[in-house]
């Protein structure tokens, strides 16, 4: 049912997408499917990399580190914004579709009252995609 399986992740904050990263390897055995990890960052030096190449191999290890764990194909695809803090959601809906994706499995946060005056990027892509997306919480 399902070939590619976008999984955006925040290396950041990898220890706390465990309930979707779980979920994703579990569909992608189900489905024999390839998850694609996404990941974004600016142009300039951040915690996890000084440069776009350097996050790339890391988004790519951490891709290799996930095949490992779980016995799955896996891929990554970085993407590079001028902001991340704004351009996230236009910037994961190029994601879907440069990636080929048919199912997007991200990870979300309980709503609380900010999210009735600015959606969640789980709710904005869910949305505004063209395919399934399935929000973990």
């Amino acid at each position: 049912m399902f070939k590619r399986i976008m999984v955006p992740v925040d290396l950041a904050h990898a220890g706390r997408l465990e309930r979707a990263l779980s979920c994703a390897a579990d569909l992608a055995k189900h489905y024999d499917a390839t998850l694609v990890y996404v990941g974004v960052s600016a142009a300039t030096p951040s915690s996890i990399a000084h440069t776009p190449e350097e996050f790339a191999q890391k988004l790519s290890e951490f891709a290799d580190a996930q095949a490992e764990t779980w016995g799955i194909s896996t891929q990554s695809h970085a993407m590079t914004s001028h902001d991340p803090a704004i351009d996230l959601d236009p910037t994961l809906m190029k994601a879907v579709e440069e990636t080929g994706a048919d199912l997007v499995i991200m990870a979300s946060h309980i709503p609380n009252i900010t999210d009735y005056i600015w959606p969640s990027n789980g709710g904005t892509i869910a949305g505004h995609a063209k395919v399934s997306v399935m929000v973990v919480r």
